[in-house]
C-alpha cells in the first residue's frame, strides 16, 4: 500500500469515530424523546384524568406511527441515502416531542405520540445504512453495539435528567427542552456527513480485499457508483427479506426485544411508583441500574460478536448464538420480580432482564447488513416493523392487564414467555452461514 493510500486509510478511519460519535448522539435524543412520556405518567394521568389504561393507549401510539413509517423510512434511506432523510427526520421528531408540551388531553396527547412514532420511522434504517456503507462485516458488531448502547445509556441519564426537569419545571417545559436537542443534530449532521464520503471509501468489502492483497484500486469511482455496483452484485429481493428463515427468526426475536425495551420504558417507572410507592425522584435514582446494565452488557456484545466473527468466520456462532442465549438468560432473570415484594431483588432481576434482553441489539442489525447489505435499511425497516408491533403491544396490552389484575405479575410472566418463543424460533431456524456460504 502506498504512503499516500496508507494516510488517506488512516483519515477514514479517524473520520468513521466522529460519525459513529454524531450517531451515538442522536440515538440517545431518539430514545429521550420516545420514553419521556414514562417518567410524567403520574402527572399526565393526574391532570388530564387518566387510568394505567388511557396511558398504556397513550403510549402505544407511537407504535402505530413507527409501524407507518418504519419499512417506508427503509425504502426512502435506500434510495437517496441518510444524509438528508435522517436530519429531516430528526427535525420532525423533536418538533413533535416540542409540542407535546401544548397537549392539553388525551386525543392530543394521542396524535402527537403517533406523529413523533411516524417522524422517529427512519431513525434506525439510517442507522443500519450507515454502519452497512461505512463499516466492514468484521467491525459491524461492536461499530453498530458503541451507536445502540446510546439506547440504554439515554435512560441512565434521562431517568435523572427528565425526573429532575419535571420536578423543577413541569412535565410541559421538559418537553420543549428535549425537543431543542435533535434540531440542533440534523444541522450539525447536514453540515458534517456524506452518504457516499470519498474518505471512506476502503470501508468497500471488495477494495479492502485489494488494498490488502496489494492490488491496484480504482481511486476514480464515486462513493454511488460503488453503492450502485454492490446493489448490482447484491440484488436482495423483497422475496429473500420477508421469507428467508434467518430473517423470520431474527424478526420474532426482534419483537420479543422490542416488547421487554417498550415495557421498560414505559410502565417501569409507573411500577415502581404503584407498587414500591416511590417517589419520583427516587424512581430516577433506582431506574439508573437496570440501563446502565443493559448499557455495559449491550456495548461489550459487540465486541464479543465481532470476536467471534473473527474466530470462527460463522455469522450463527457469532450474531446468532448471541441472540438466544441472550434472551434466555433474560426470561429466567425476570421470574423473580412475579414473586417477590423486596425491592432490591426486584431491581436486581429487573437489571439482569433488561441488561440481558438488550444485550443482543447489535447481533439483529449486523444481520441485517450481514445477509442483504445492498438493502440493508430496507431489511432492517422490515425488522423494525415487528419492533414497532411490540411498541404498540407492549404499553396497551401492559396496561390492560395492570388495570384488570392491579399487578404487574401477569405483564412480566408475558416477557418471560415471549422470551422464550424466540430463543426456540433462533435455535432452530437462524441459519445465516447458509445464505452467506452460497454467495462467497
Amino acid at each position: 500500500m502506498s504512503e499516500s493510500t496508507a494516510a488517506t486509510s488512516e483519515n477514514a478511519t479517524g473520520f468513521r469515530w466522529v460519525v459513529l460519535g454524531l450517531v451515538f448522539f442522536i440515538t440517545m435524543v431518539n430514545y429521550l424523546d420516545r420514553s419521556a412520556i414514562s417518567y410524567a405518567i403520574t402527572d399526565i394521568k393526574g391532570e388530564f384524568g387518566l387510568n394505567d389504561q388511557d396511558f398504556g393507549f397513550v403510549a402505544s401510539a407511537f407504535g402505530i406511527g413507527y409501524m407507518i413509517m418504519t419499512v417506508a423510512g427503509g425504502i426512502v434511506v435506500d434510495k437517496w441515502g441518510s444524509h438528508k432523510i435522517w436530519a429531516a427526520a430528526a427535525f420532525l421528531w423533536s418538533a413533535c416531542t416540542a409540542m407535546m408540551g401544548l397537549a392539553s388531553g388525551f386525543w392530543i396527547l394521542f396524535v402527537l405520540r403517533t406523529l413523533l412514532g411516524i417522524a422517529e420511522g427512519p431513525h434506525f434504517p439510517a442507522l443500519t445504512r450507515v454502519v452497512a456503507d461505512w463499516l466492514p462485516m468484521s467491525e459491524r458488531g461492536r461499530s453498530t453495539a458503541l451507536g445502540l448502547a446510546a439506547v440504554p445509556l439515554a435512560s441512565v441519564i434521562g431517568a435523572p435528567l427528565i425526573t429532575s426537569l419535571i420536578f423543577h419545571m413541569g412535565w410541559k417545559v421538559m418537553f420543549v427542552i428535549l425537543g431543542s436537542l435533535g434540531i440542533v443534530w440534523a444541522a450539525v449532521w447536514l453540515i458534517v456527513f456524506k452518504d457516499y464520503p470519498e474518505l471512506c471509501r476502503f470501508v468497500n468489502e471488495t477494495e479492502l480485499k485489494h488494498i490488502r492483497e496489494g492490488r491496484s484500486v480504482d481511486r476514480n469511482r464515486t462513493g454511488e457508483e460503488i453503492r450502485q455496483q454492490e446493489r448490482m452484485d447484491g440484488a436482495t429481493t423483497w422475496k429473500f427479506m420477508l421469507l428467508n428463515p434467518s430473517l423470520l427468526a431474527n424478526n420474532l426475536a426482534f419483537f420479543s426485544f422490542g416488547y421487554i425495551l417498550f415495557f421498560a420504558l414505559t410502565w417501569l417507572p409507573g411500577f415502581l411508583e404503584e407498587t414500591y410507592h416511590l417517589q419520583l425522584k427516587q424512581v430516577g435514582v433506582f431506574l439508573i441500574a437496570p440501563w446502565l446494565t443493559a448499557g455495559i452488557l449491550l456495548a461489550s456484545a459487540g465486541f464479543l460478536s465481532d470476536w467471534l466473527w473473527h474466530k470462527t468466520g460463522s455469522a450463527r456462532k457469532a450474531r446468532s448464538h448471541m441472540i438466544w442465549i441472550c434472551q434466555l438468560l433474560s426470561a429466567l432473570s425476570f421470574i423473580p420480580v412475579m414473586f417477590t415484594k423486596d425491592l432490591t431483588v426486584a431491581i436486581t432481576s429487573i437489571s439482569l432482564g433488561v441488561g440481558f434482553g438488550l444485550m443482543p441489539n447489535a447481533a439483529f442489525y449486523a444481520l441485517n447488513c450481514d445477509l442483504a447489505k445492498d438493502r440493508a435499511a430496507t431489511s432492517q425497516g422490515i425488522m423494525n416493523c415487528c419492533f414497532a408491533m411490540a411498541g404498540i403491544l407492549a404499553p396497551a396490552v401492559t396496561g390492560i392487564l395492570v388495570h384488570q389484575t392491579g399487578s404487574f405479575s401477569a405483564p412480566f410472566g408475558l416477557l418471560v414467555v415471549l422470551s422464550l418463543m424466540s430463543v426456540l424460533a433462533v435455535l432452530f431456524f437462524q441459519k445465516p452461514d447458509e445464505h452467506l456460504n452460497k454467495n462467497a
